[in-house]
């Protein structure tokens, strides 16, 4: 099968972000016409000019019809949906229209590690490479983390492992894609503002295993019947893992760690005493790493190190800062309510949560037994304030902040020491924020604010407002 080329080619990238960059400057090295398409004012000042430079032409403040439908393909970043009027209207056309990972894997010469699922993507991304280098492969991080995979591709080498977190709107339009190792971490409605469905997310999320074959492995978690269901249809060999169902083949969390369980009897890969990293749901991406490490054939020892090594990723349950008793926990990573339920549950009694953002979807009630077990009270922001006090109120004392720097300080005034201050918003940030870790930056800044104002736990002002 000749190799897939752009030469002379009129492509069009839609969306400027670092996805659409990265695949727009691929695509010029590859010899095609290349337009890149962005419906914001302007592209970032230190990038517009050496596109350009590099042959790169550009088209700001919305996506031209006459330019989509001229195109001989379009490569969609992920931010932007394939449902956009313009970009609908040139695939009725017959323009093919794919995502730019699809693009990037038509080049890659290493083999390829994809992560899908609602939660837990980027800790097992990080987790899974630190153990592959730790056994002796190069590994390199990419996808909705990391580097671009388009800004891969040059460097890219059979002896290169990439391993990559993959989101539902990257695999909906996936055509080849072909995943040596697919993992599957667990499903549950999300992103349903783009999504028509669960049932249509969930199948975009079935796209990872589309392609493989039984020479390919696939790395599914038997806890979720939303996952073992989506897997059936794949080709792969299946390997489980599990922290709360008994399984006789795969990776098993067990009482002393994470051991690998087979017909020949059961080996240790990782004891509990090298995980540093608080949460059960955590431990279950941890274990799907070590799933990979096997199928890899990495070592127990690697592992084990891999896993002492780490610490926790930025934005995901990472302590900001203690304050007079009281920790203050960013959890920005947590976009939608099941991430969020993950969270709370980590804590004891006497927490404050700050919810809220864009909402994308699920069930905000399902927070409500948590919370009230924890004699928990809510620090409502964003669009989806209204929502979070409807949903909440019966059992669960909820307040509202304009701002992140007023949510913490409602927050602080709640607090007690012994207690903790969740930022856990179950929610996108776009409404207030650029992305996830703007928010969980503004958290970090307020919270450095207050602990420079000298505040103390357990000394309220009279200013909480109850919604």
């Amino acid at each position: 099968m000749s190799e897939f080329s752009v030469a002379d080619s009129r492509v069009v990238v839609v969306g400027a972000g670092r996805s659409g960059i990265a695949a727009a400057r691929l695509l010029a090295r590859r010899g095609g016409h290349v337009t890149l398409s962005e419906a914001g004012a302007g592209i970032a000042s230190t990038a517009e000019g050496t596109l350009v430079d590099e042959g790169i032409r550009l088209e700001v403040g919305g996506h031209g019809a006459d330019t989509l439908h001229a195109a001989d393909l379009i490569v969609l970043s992920p931010g932007v949906s394939p449902r956009v009027p313009e970009i609908a209207a040139a695939r009725r056309r017959g323009v093919p229209v794919i995502s730019e990972v699809e693009l990037a894997s038509r080049w890659l010469r290493g083999r390829l590690v994809a992560v899908t699922g609602t939660k837990g993507k980027s800790t097992t991304v990080v987790v899974t490479a630190r153990m592959l280098e730790a056994g002796g492969c190069r590994a390199v991080v990419g996808g909705n983390i990391g580097i671009a995979l388009s800004s891969q591709v040059d460097e890219s080498s059979p002896n290169v492992v990439h391993v990559v977190e993959v989101s539902s709107f990257q695999l909906e339009l996936t055509e080849t894609f072909r995943p040596w190792i697919a993992v599957c971490l667990n499903l549950s409605p999300d992103h349903l503002d783009r999504h028509a469905s669960f049932e249509e997310y969930a199948a975009a999320k079935a796209r990872v295993f589309t392609n493989q074959t039984p020479e390919d492995a696939m790395v599914i978690n038997a806890d979720d019947p939303q996952v073992l269901a989506i897997a059936r249809e794949g080709r792969a060999r299946a390997l489980r893992f599990a922290v709360d169902t008994s399984i006789a083949e795969g990776v098993q969390v067990t009482g002393d760690g994470i051991a690998r369980r087979s017909a020949g009897g059961e080996e240790c890969l990782v004891p509990m005493s090298a995980v540093r990293v608080p949460g059960r749901h955590l431990l279950a991406d941890i274990a799907a790493a070590a799933a990979v490490g096997t199928l890899a054939g990495v070592d127990a020892g690697a592992m084990t190190r891999a896993v002492q090594s780490f610490t926790g990723l930025e934005h995901t349950l990472e302590l900001v800062r203690e304050i007079d008793g009281v920790r203050f926990v960013n959890d920005s990573k947590a976009t939608n309510v099941v991430a969020a339920r993950a969270a709370i549950e980590c804590f004891g009694s006497g927490l404050v949560v700050i919810l809220g953002g864009r909402f994308k979807g699920g069930r905000f009630e399902d927070l409500r037994a948590p919370l009230a077990a924890r004699s928990a009270s809510v620090v409502a922001i964003g669009e989806a304030q209204a929502h979070v006090r409807r949903a909440l109120e019966s059992e669960v004392a909820v307040y509202e902040a304009a701002t992140m720097d007023e949510a913490v300080r409602q927050a602080a005034r709640l607090a007690r020491p012994g207690g903790a201050v969740l930022l856990a918003p179950a929610c996108a940030s776009l409404d207030m924020f650029r992305d996830y870790a703007a928010r969980g930056l503004a958290f970090g800044n307020a919270v450095a604010a207050l602990g420079a104002s000298g505040w103390s736990a357990g000394k309220r002002t009279g200013r909480e407002h109850k919604a």
